[in-house]
Formats: C-alpha cells, structure tokens, sequence
C-alpha cells in the first residue's frame, strides 16, 4: 500500500500500540525490549505514571496560550534547571534541533552585543550532529545530511575529533564558540575525555569564545550525572539539552549564563509552542524522578552491571564485536558485521537498539531498567551475535 507520508524514512516493519517501562507491544501482540527509548528519549521508559498523571492533568487544564503571556509551570521549570546546573537563565523550546539553535544564535548575539558582530563562526568536530535545520546540519558538518540542500549555511568551521592543532589554526578573529557533545551519539558514542573538555574550556577563556555544550542526547541523567560535562568539572557557557528532558514529549531547552545570553532581549528570538503547559507539566514530572535521591546511583548501577555483562559477550563472540563504548546509560557496541544487519538481527530477537556512525549500535535504555531487564538484553544481544555467527559460517561453508 502506497503510504502518504514523505518517504523520509526507512522505517522498520512494526508498529507499536503499548508499552510498559522498558517494553513495547506491537499491534500483533509480540513483545520487544526497548533498549533504543525512542533514540534516548523515553528516559523514565513507557507510560511512567508520574508522567501520564502530569500529562493528564493538565491536558484537562490548559494546552497553550502562547508566550504572550506568563506560563507558571515553565518559570517554576526553569528555576529548577538553573537551580541544578551552571545556568542563570532557560529558553524552552521544542526539541533538540530548536535548542542548538537558539544556542547559535545567542553565541553569535553575545558578540554582537559585545561590539563585535564579525565575530559569528563557531567551531565543531567531525563526527558530530547538532540537528536537522539548515543552520545546525552545516554545524555538524556530515555531508551526507548536507548534500541537495543548496549552499552550506556560512558560520561554521569543522576540525577533526581530537586535533588540537586543527583546532588553534581554526580560531581566528571572527571566531565566536566552540561547540561539542561531550559524548558524540549519532557519531558513534565517542567520548570526549575530560582533559580535552578542560583544554577546550581554557582556549575559549584564552580567546574570549563561548563554551556551547550540544547535551541533546547525554543529559537528563543518561550518564548518571544530570549533565555529562559535569564529569569533567568544567561548566560550559551555553546547553542545549532535549530529547529525555520530555521523557517522551517534545522539549527542549537552552541554558545559559547571564553574561552569555546578554544580547537575547524581548523579541530577538521567539517560539510558537515553546515552553507550552503541557511539556511544562511533564518537564517538571520528569525532573521530580530524576532529581529524587538515590535516581542517578541506580542508572551508575544499572550501567556497570550492562558494561560488564557485556564485556562477556564480546569475548564470546570477537567477530561481531570488537569494543564497547561509553558509560552508564549510553553505550555503544563497534561492530564487525554492519551495524544495520545486527539491529535487524536483534530485532528478531525482540530486541531494540539504534545504529550510530562509524559502524556502532547504540544501547540507550530507558534509565528506570532493573537487573532482570539488563540481564534478558544481554541475553538477546548474545543470541543476536550468535545467530550472525551462524549465518557467518553458512555463508563460508
């Protein structure tokens, strides 16, 4: 059947019709472990309660009355936010795309303000992804996202991941930011090690930049700390943050420090359905969970008990795996086989999990897993590996 939808997509051949913490239900009545979360979004997993309460309450209440007015839910929101974090200020939008470029547009602003509009670049790393807009695909630079699109968007200037002196060449006088995930997700769960997050913050003092932390995909817990870049001690000016904040409703925030948000006054940016009631109702029910005592340690828990698991795997199948990356809640397997032929394979072991860049797949389990869930995923995953093994040695024979 010929669908109407833009076939932007190449979706896989289920549909879902429930879910229940870290499982989904397809229409056909199979169940699947979701070990992708809607790509890292369902952080409190399927129909939390806390959640479902939040929503339906105040579905009953108010859906939107736009940002001409005050929306107390968003300024209680962002209180706590700045509240939990190096941010003086927040600016609500409604995913992660719209975050990153309300962060590009107020690092470019902060110079402007400042006397200096010529001072507009901002740097990025290969491997990156900070969005979909024209502004933030020419920021993560990947051609593949870029190509028919007409003239890359002027602004943005890549360096290799890890190059310092990649890095010092591309910083010149209209430079304006550094920005980078502290872990790239899309670019194939590659970390940034602390050190390199220190350097880039003491070159960004050095040269009068701003510090844009792109926290799309590590916030809201995933790594057991709030913030990923919290690991590192060094506090970035600028974040973008979505994707687990909504814990499956759209939302997205940028937060900032006073002095970096200085030239974003009345009507320099805007949204139509940012901040709106009902992701601030759920905004709020999502922060309750994960900033409750004892939150965070359960997903440190639960993701040394998942590395360490898998590392078993890994020894028993070194031809489909050969590293385990990342920490805590998002961790990626480099793979052997195509990284596509084993998310089919997992799924038919109904098993979820995202492919990544550089031939990854991505395990971003919703961090309310408990042990029983970590213990049945690295049971499909082992038999995921050993079922392409087995057509490995069909293949040859």
């Amino acid at each position: 059947m010929t669908s109407a939808l833009l076939p932007t997509y190449a979706r896989a051949p289920i549909a879902f019709e429930r879910g229940e913490g870290a499982w989904l239900v397809a229409r056909d009545g199979r169940r699947y472990l979701d070990f992708g979360a809607g790509i890292a979004v369902n952080a409190l997993g399927h129909a939390h309660p806390h959640l479902v309460e939040a929503l339906t309450s105040q579905a009953q209440k108010l859906w939107h009355t736009s940002n001409l007015f005050e929306i107390p839910e968003g300024e209680r929101l962002g209180q706590r936010l700045v509240d939990a974090t190096f941010a003086d200020v927040a600016f609500f939008a409604n995913s992660g795309a719209e975050a990153n470029e309300a962060a590009i547009k107020m690092a470019r602003k902060y110079h402007a303000a400042g006397g200096h509009p010529e001072r507009f670049r901002i740097v990025t790393f290969e491997g990156a992804f900070h969005g979909r807009t024209l502004a933030t695909i020419a920021a993560g630079g990947q051609q593949k996202y870029i190509d028919g699109f007409g003239p890359k968007v002027d602004g943005f200037d890549q360096v290799p991941f890890g190059d310092r002196e990649a890095l010092l060449a591309a910083i010149g006088p209209e430079t304006a930011a550094l920005m980078i995930e502290p872990i790239q997700g899309e670019g194939g769960i590659r970390t940034v090690p602390p050190e390199m997050l220190r350097d880039l913050r003491a070159l960004c003092d050095e040269h009068g930049l701003l510090l844009v932390m792109d926290e799309v995909q590590t916030g809201v817990g995933r790594t057991g700390r709030l913030f990923a870049h919290e690991w590192s001690g060094v506090t970035p000016d600028i974040m973008s943050a979505a994707k687990g904040i909504g814990g499956g409703f759209p939302l997205g925030v940028c937060l900032a420090t006073a002095e970096a948000a200085r030239g974003m006054t009345a009507g320099s940016h805007g949204t139509t359905f940012g901040g709106n009631p009902l992701a601030m109702a759920v905004g709020n029910a999502v922060l309750d969970v994960v900033l409750a005592d004892g939150f965070l340690d359960h997903v440190l828990r639960m993701g040394l008990l998942l590395k360490q698991q898998l590392a078993s795997v890994m020894d028993r199948h070194p031809g489909i795996i050969s590293e385990i990356r990342g920490t805590a809640l998002i961790l990626g397997l480099k793979l052997d086989v195509l990284n596509t032929t084993f998310t089919a394979a997992a799924r038919d072991e109904h098993l979820l999990v995202i492919p990544a860049g550089d031939n990854v797949v991505r395990l971003l389990p919703p961090l309310i897993i408990t042990e029983s869930d970590v213990a049945e995923a690295v049971k499909r995953i082992d038999a995921t590996a050993g079922r392409l093994e087995a057509q490995m040695r069909g293949a040859a024979e």
